[in-house]
């Protein structure tokens, strides 16, 4: 839940320079079939980065973003955003799904944890 307008979390979802605010470098366009890129950069557990290939799937206007989140052979998986308005804020369901390995799953949810309290500040900016 975020004390923020839908409009104020699309915009955070969905604008690629606030995107990379709380997520990672991208060439992210909202538009169903672009195709785009995360740079994920460099860590001690991850020497070289890795660029993670997406292409939107669904791109409804302050209700819905879906995309996929694929890594080479590794990982090839979809992420869905709904947004639903909650008295003046927005309540956000999020999905990342279709995980063939449990080590994977619980890697991208740490992940996503981290990306998402990262959300939470950008927008409280």
């Amino acid at each position: 839940m975020f004390t923020q307008s839908p409009e104020a979390v699309w915009r955070s979802l969905t604008n690629s320079a606030a995107l990379a605010e709380w997520m990672y470098p991208n060439d992210f366009e909202p538009r169903v079939g672009h195709r785009f890129t995360f740079r994920v950069p460099p860590k001690p557990q991850l020497e070289t980065g890795l660029i993670v290939h997406c292409e939107v799937l669904k791109c409804v206007p302050q209700i819905e973003l879906v995309f996929t989140w694929v890594v080479d052979d590794f990982l090839d998986t979809r992420v869905s955003y709904r947004l639903e308005p909650d008295g003046t804020g927005t309540r956000v369901l999020f999905e990342h799904t279709g995980f063939e390995q449990e080590t994977a799953r619980k890697g991208a949810e740490f992940g996503w944890n981290l990306m998402h309290r990262k959300l939470a500040n950008a927008l409280a900016r």
